[in-house]
């Protein structure tokens, strides 16, 4: 493979948008539980189990750009996004609170904060998780021959 191929300035842009969202994410998720107080619930440190490592897994991929980074990233973020979506399921009362792991502590089916009124921060995290798998699904396919 050339250089050339490794190295082309969409899929570099595309990687870093991944790393933006995800640092985000984890700067977020620092600042709802060191700055504003909030505990997190069992789903919510699952999640953060795969967004921390994201953030360090695609920064590794930019400098030098390596396309082989969606490998190692695109299960992270694909599989962080499924924790979202069922944790966003169960605040929503579409999964039965008897689903929740979560016993001790903070609730799983809680919902902290809520910006707008409906924004909450498994939404958030979905969000994030969702944009990263769809940015690395992108880059995947450009990568393809």
């Amino acid at each position: 493979m050339t250089e050339a191929k490794n190295l082309s300035e969409p899929d570099w842009a595309i990687l870093f948008v991944c790393w933006l969202l995800a640092s985000a994410a984890t700067l977020g998720s620092f600042f709802f539980s060191e700055v504003m107080e909030l505990p997190p619930c069992s789903l919510c440190w699952i999640q953060r189990v795969f967004m921390f490592p994201l953030t360090i897994v695609l920064l590794v991929g930019l400098f030098p750009f390596d396309p082989r980074v969606v490998r190692y990233a695109l299960p992270l973020a694909a599989i962080g996004g499924a924790f979202a979506l069922y944790h966003l399921l169960l605040q929503a009362g579409l999964v039965p609170e008897s689903g929740a792991p979560c016993h001790q502590g903070v609730p799983c089916t809680e919902a902290q904060i809520q910006v707008f009124g409906f924004v909450s921060i498994p939404m958030l995290s979905l969000l994030v998780f969702a944009s990263v798998t769809g940015l690395l699904a992108l880059l995947k396919r450009r990568q393809s021959p």
